[in-house]
């Protein structure tokens, strides 16, 4: 099994930066995708962003390219999300997720990512 611990989310006005982070543990051999996934409420989860873990590539949904930011890194096993330029529509849920299989690009429906964080509430304020 593969745990994924979420911190970084907060409160923060419009035009400003937040940094998530999801650090992974247990059995991570296996794990080759790892993605970024919003919810807002009474919306469907939404992709975000994804890395490929080895070998990284990554991609972005339309709506936060040139905004955000995804990376890994390898010694602390963490996947970063560097957001900027946040939009009040950017509020949401933010969930890490990891995909087992090298799936690339990237899939972005939520049923096809294996194990989950607990989410991180991410607010811009207008």
């Amino acid at each position: 099994q593969v745990q994924l611990l979420e911190s970084g989310g907060g409160l923060v006005q419009a035009g400003g930066s937040l940094r998530l982070s999801c650090a992974a543990s247990g059995r991570t051999s296996s794990t080759y995708v790892m993605g970024w996934f919003r919810q807002a409420p009474g919306k469907e989860r939404e992709f975000v962003s994804a890395i490929r873990w080895m070998s990284p590539g990554t991609y972005y949904a339309d709506y936060v390219k040139g905004r955000f930011t995804i990376s890994r890194d390898s010694a602390k096993n963490t996947v970063y999300l560097q957001m900027g330029s946040l939009k009040p529509e950017d509020t949401a849920v933010y969930y890490c997720a990891a995909d087992r299989r090298i799936s690339w690009p990237p899939a972005r429906w939520s049923s096809a990512y294996d194990y989950w964080g607990q989410g991180t509430q991410v607010t811009v304020s207008s």
